[in-house]
């Protein structure tokens, strides 16, 4: 067994247990307060759903480079459509719509999979943007154009070019590191989550004082403080899946959680401005594909070029 294989072992087997132990006590807290109880089913529901997540990321991660590729390649289209089915579509909006499904998400993923930096990390952003008001204007409309073309712009960047981020740190040649990639990954979507989950934990548990009332008030200072250094100790714990030392992972894990909570801000912003309290009803407990990956949107790229320009 080399030793990617066997640290990628250890690591889900870490993440194994700590799903049994959640489960009970989740299974325990349900048969001793035998009333309903809504948080505790909620709780549950996410427990399960996080079953069914990890185990789907295992067998991609079994299968190789291009399975997780795929995988987020799915992810990425899931999103989108979650995205724009909640932005008003008018029929002159057939072509921008054609131009992202068809051609812009597939073709970051080519590129990706082609290893290709130099233009998968521009395409959406300048050639995609350029284009898409381009495929805007020549339809003649000038009804709500800035809003109308801004809203597909987003969608791309952060449910395409940001999640593509993610699968593109398998393109990385990091020295003393080659064929060890996919624990990158792990790397920043386990830190990453368990911030989400470990914020609604403390959450629970100590939150007296919203953080902001007006775009998510279930996050509480006492969660954010207690989701976020908790999750960093434990990244920096996890310092011997990556190419960084202890103290690196710990700053390296802060920066990834902060960005993952502040994406999550900005997106809860969306979903207030668009009158819903959920991008989609995919996941039980969790919401869609897009509520799950809201804070990893915020911080694949800036984990990315950081990995990219310090490691490579």
């Amino acid at each position: 067994m080399s030793s990617y294989q066997r640290d990628t072992l250890l690591l889900f087997v870490g993440i194994g247990i700590l799903l049994v132990v959640a489960t009970a006590i989740g299974w325990y807290l349900k048969r001793r307060l035998k009333s309903p109880n809504s948080v505790i089913d909620n709780l549950n529901t996410r427990i399960n759903a996080w079953w069914v997540m990890v185990a789907i990321i295992g067998v991609a991660f079994l299968l190789g480079k291009l399975a997780v590729i795929f995988l987020f390649f799915i992810a990425s289209g899931i999103a989108l459509r979650e995205f724009l089915t909640l932005t008003p579509i008018t029929r002159y909006d057939y072509w921008a719509l054609l131009f992202a499904y068809l051609i812009a998400l597939p073709l970051q993923y080519i590129l990706v999979a082609m290893s290709w930096y130099g233009l998968f990390s521009i395409f959406i952003p300048v050639y995609g943007f350029l284009f898409l008001a381009i495929l805007a204007a020549i339809t003649g409309s000038t009804y709500n154009f800035l809003a109308r073309t801004a809203e597909v712009q987003w969608g791309l960047m952060i449910t395409v070019y940001s999640i593509s981020c993610v699968p593109a740190l398998l393109t990385l040649p990091i020295d003393y590191y080659q064929d060890r990639n996919l624990l990158l990954i792990a790397f920043l979507i386990f830190v990453v989550e368990l911030s989400d989950v470990l914020q609604y934990v403390f959450g629970k548990l100590f939150g007296k004082h919203p953080i902001s009332p007006n775009l998510s008030p279930s996050k509480t200072i006492e969660g954010f403080i207690g989701g976020v250094f908790s999750a960093s100790l434990i990244g920096a714990c996890l310092w011997w899946i990556t190419p960084f030392s202890f103290m690196q992972a710990g700053l390296i894990s802060l920066m990834i959680t902060l960005l993952g909570f502040l994406g999550g801000l900005v997106m809860s912003a969306i979903k207030r401005d668009k009158g819903v309290k959920d991008w989609g009803k995919l996941i039980d407990g969790h919401g869609g594909v897009l509520d799950r990956l809201d804070s990893v949107c915020f911080a694949a790229p800036i984990f990315f070029h950081i990995v990219r320009y310090y490691w490579v």
